[in-house]
This record gives structure tokens, sequence and C-alpha cells, in this order.
């Protein structure tokens, strides 16, 4: 692949033009063949994307406007315009925003899409009727679904896309 540089978004303008009761995922990279994402989020006044864990990725946030909290156990970490916060893979952490909301970018490598492999040589299959107990068919997780950005969350009962902050599921 042999792309060109070239400029995507003006966040100040794409912020402008969702308006104040723009929120969610405003923008996002979606060019093809991409090691990276990246997604400007804007949160409500005191709106809150709940407790959270992101296993597999480091996460840059980086806050354009607005103002909230990090809460990481314990600590608080405030969020001010041009604060950059690392999010180590493995932290556990929540954001709420402050009165005026909150409005973010957020910088991670990109997850690998999902897609069905054969199992590796070795593994156990276990087929219908081999006499083992039948678990019938697999949960429906779709109520894990952001319907703002499509992202899976993660954890039980999660009530905020750990991804875009939108509420999920009518929870």
């Amino acid at each position: 692949m042999n792309a060109a540089p070239r400029n995507l978004v003006v966040l100040a303008e794409a912020l402008a033009q969702a308006g104040p009761d723009g929120r969610g995922a405003l923008w996002r990279l979606a060019e093809q063949e991409r090691e990276l994402d990246a997604n400007l989020v804007r949160l409500p006044p005191d709106a809150e994307v709940g407790g959270h864990q992101e296993d597999t990725l480091d996460v840059l946030l980086v806050v354009l406007d607005g103002s909230g909290v990090i809460i990481t156990g314990d600590t608080a970490l405030p969020l001010t315009p041009t604060t950059v916060t690392w999010l180590p893979r493995t932290s556990r952490r929540a954001v709420q925003a402050g009165p005026e909301g909150l409005a973010y970018l957020t910088v991670h490598r990109r997850r690998p899409g999902l897609r069905i492999a054969p199992a590796p040589p070795g593994t156990a299959v276990r087929q219908p009727g081999d006499g083992e107990a039948d678990g019938g068919e697999a949960p429906c997780a779709l109520d894990r679904v952001c319907p703002e950005c499509g992202r899976l969350t993660e954890g039980r009962a999660p009530k905020f896309c750990a991804e875009c902050g939108e509420r999920l599921g009518g929870r």
C-alpha cells in the first residue's frame, strides 16, 4: 500500500457541525488498510462512560473541549482541554463529563476484525450427539452492541459503550 498523507477532519469543525446536542461518536477513522483507530467522542453534561477495562489495547485520550474526570480505582484524574491521558491496557477506568460536557479524541491500535476460522490442529471440537450434554445456542449479545459505533461492550450488564459512551439497550 502506498497511501498518501491527507487531512481527514478538522476536529473543531466536526464538533461545531454536530451542534450542542451532538453526542456519542461524532467522527471515526474509517480508511481502509489502516493500523489505527480514532474516535471523536462527545459526552453531554454529567454523562458517564461506565467502569470498564480494555484488556488488549492501550488508548490515548486527548481532551478537546469541556471537562471531566477519569476514575481509576481510588483516583480521579482531571480532564481539561489539551490534557493527554494514557490508558494502559488492563487498566480499569470510567469517564465522567463535567457540567459543560466533555469532547475528546481516542486513538489506539486497530482491533483485528472478527472472523470465523477453523480450529487449530489438536483442538477437540465437540459435535452434536457425541455423548456430552447439549448446552443449546450461545446467548445473544445484541444488548451489548453499541447502536452508535457498533462495538461489542465487554463485562456483565454494561450500561454504556466503552468506546463512545452511548447508552446500551435501554438500560
